[in-house]
């Protein structure tokens, strides 16, 4: 059975060629019977017919080498780091729409790396800006003599000092995710107790955090946090730091877009799997339209909100969900957002076992 598209389509360049031969054939064929006819010399025909031989394949060569020119100063705009220029012959039905087609999509992609390259800077250099200064302002005024050197100043510089590092940390997280060398060490766990943990943590950490601003991670205590595994024995094989990664974002998420006093919800079950594991991470917040579903895992995606929802949150760096997706896919499982009639509602699948060591 032939493949989809590797026959001679009608508009193809191969059937153009094809259509010049049969032409000049044609002309050919055709001045040599009127030279029969009307005792024309044979030289004259001779002339006539490579004149117009010459004229046809002309114009079908302009149309086949001007969108190459095209794409060749598109492609010398691309190497010198522009990417604005498209190739306008997409809409061809030959070889060369399919190729002009392919160029645009290389550029769009290429483009998208590059501003995602440019927001990397940004977001790093916002990021890194605000607690070196506040933490320049302790030490600045300790050495002035402005401030002593007590403990709740030495708390103030500490928590800098904490933001920083969590930074550090989801940095080298983006570079793991960039590098691929990181291999999953899984084994198997209960949900229940691993799971009351994670979330524990999350409310440590945000009661710790709540003075901090701007920090990537939430600092509301006035959400509730819920959990519901079921059956309460249920047990899974993963990696349990990266799962922690997938947990922690998408709980950090859920609280920062939750409304004043809200409910985020984790729930777990058994997967179809032997040792597989379902998750469900749901909020109460405005939720995410389904045009930018496909793009809420993406890095530095922060989403249309204007400002997020409640005291103490923040946009963060819009890596959290890109490095829980990157944790899930390393476990060969599945990350995306489900339907939900109220609020944001994150399905985490993980394979179990077999697949995983597979």
């Amino acid at each position: 059975m032939t493949r989809p598209g590797s026959g001679l389509r009608p508009f193809s360049i191969k059937a153009k060629l094809g259509t010049l031969v049969v032409i000049s054939v044609f002309i050919t064929t055709g001045l040599l019977i009127v030279a029969l006819r009307t005792r024309t010399e044979f030289r004259f025909i001779t002339v006539f017919s490579v004149i117009a031989t010459l004229l046809i394949t002309q114009f079908v060569a302009h149309g086949l080498t001007a969108p190459l020119d095209e794409m060749r100063a598109v492609a010398r705009s691309i190497s010198h780091g522009d990417y604005t220029r498209r190739v306008s012959g997409a809409g061809r039905r030959d070889e060369l729409g399919d190729l002009a087609q392919t160029i645009n999509r290389m550029t769009d992609d290429l483009e998208a790396e590059d501003r995602h390259r440019k927001e990397l800077v940004a977001n790093v250099s916002h990021e890194l800006r605000t607690p070196i200064a506040a933490l320049r302002a302790v030490l600045e005024n300790v050495v002035d003599g402005v401030s002593a050197a007590d403990p709740e100043t030495m708390r103030t510089a500490l928590k800098q000092t904490e933001r920083l590092g969590r930074l550090v940390e989801t940095l080298l997280d983006l570079s793991r995710l960039d590098n691929g060398v990181l291999a999953i060490k899984a084994r198997r766990f209960e949900v229940w107790p691993y799971l009351s943990g994670v979330l524990k943590e999350a409310n440590l950490a945000a009661s710790q955090r709540r003075l901090s601003s701007g920090s990537g991670n939430h600092s509301r205590t006035d959400v509730h946090l819920h959990l519901d595994v079921s059956p309460p024995e249920l047990t899974a094989y993963a990696d349990a730091e990266r799962l922690h990664q997938v947990v922690a974002n998408l709980i950090d998420n859920a609280v920062k877009h939750s409304p004043p006093h809200g409910r985020v919800t984790v729930l777990a079950r058994r997967g179809e799997h032997p040792e597989s594991l379902e998750l469900e991470i749901v909020d109460e917040g405005p939720g995410i339209p389904e045009a930018e579903r496909h793009r809420v895992f993406e890095r530095f995606n922060r989403g249309q909100a204007s400002s997020p929802h409640g005291p103490g949150s923040d946009g963060g760096t819009g890596l959290g969900l890109a490095i829980a997706r990157w944790a899930v896919d390393l476990h060969g499982g599945r990350i995306g957002v489900a339907e939900s009639t109220r609020g944001c509602r994150i399905q985490v699948t993980l394979p179990g076992e077999a697949r995983t060591q597979g």
